[in-house]
């Protein structure tokens, strides 16, 4: 049964989860975006281009402002989306070259905080489809 005091734990789970995986994406993204050495150490470790850090950087910042930003279901399904073939990519490459768990928790955390995040999105939030 979906009582008020249901909803209400979901949606809180949801913002916890959503804000966390936000500073998360956002915080990456600036990382990225400065081409920090660590991360880009990180990326050519992984056998990517150093350019793909500015790219992905731009995508996560956009994400985050289509899934805050209220409305747009079809586009928070899209950045949901992307974050989900972003981070499970980034879990499977530092997989593939071996990296310790350190270095490939932080993909991990982010992936499950995306599947979280969408998970518990409200009802407000989710496409609906009828017939």
């Amino acid at each position: 049964m979906n009582t008020p005091q249901s909803q209400k734990r979901t949606k809180i789970i949801y913002w916890i989860f959503t804000l966390w995986m936000a500073l998360g994406m956002v915080s990456t993204a600036i990382v990225q975006l400065m081409k920090n050495k660590d991360e880009l150490l990180n990326f050519t470790n992984l056998g990517y281009p150093s350019y793909l850090m500015t790219i992905i950087g731009i995508w996560k910042i956009l994400g985050v402002i289509a899934i805050l930003i209220p409305k747009r279901l079809l586009l928070k399904e899209w950045a949901y989306a992307g974050f989900f073939f972003v981070m499970s990519g980034a879990v499977i490459s530092h997989l593939i070259v071996g990296d310790t768990a350190g270095r490939t928790f932080p993909a991990v955390l982010l992936l499950v905080l995306v599947m979280i995040s969408w998970y518990f999105r409200p009802a407000d939030r989710k496409i609906t489809i009828t017939d």
